[in-house]
């Protein structure tokens, strides 16, 4: 996990004993159609969808209001650093996300 990641106070990961997916088996996490996930990036982090589609509010700042977007599988959304933001699930499947540092090819 990253440092981004782990030190995320406000998120919590599911501990089903479910079959877990391989996606999830591999640095991801799988948020269940229902629920909502509030994280804030304590470093600029890249929020990639691995499964499924998330519908993502991305707080106001001072140039933008608050933004919703909808990712599918393989998308991605640069996080700034301090940005908070409000993840579920789009549809009754679920959805697969992962969370990390965001490098400079991740650069927009």
């Amino acid at each position: 996990m990253s440092a981004a990641f782990s030190s995320l106070p406000s998120l919590s990961l599911p501990t089903r004993a479910a079959a877990v997916p391989p996606a999830v088996r591999n640095g991801a996490w799988r948020i269940e159609f229902g629920d909502a996930m509030t994280l804030r990036a304590t470093s600029a982090s890249i929020l990639r969808v691995r499964q499924g589609r998330i519908w993502v509010t991305c707080d106001a700042t001072a140039t933008w209001g608050s933004e919703d977007l909808v990712l599918a599988p393989g998308e991605s959304l640069r996080v700034a650093a301090g940005q908070r933001l409000v993840l579920e699930p789009w549809d009754g499947y679920g959805a697969t996300c992962s969370w990390d540092v965001a490098t400079p090819s991740d650069a927009s």
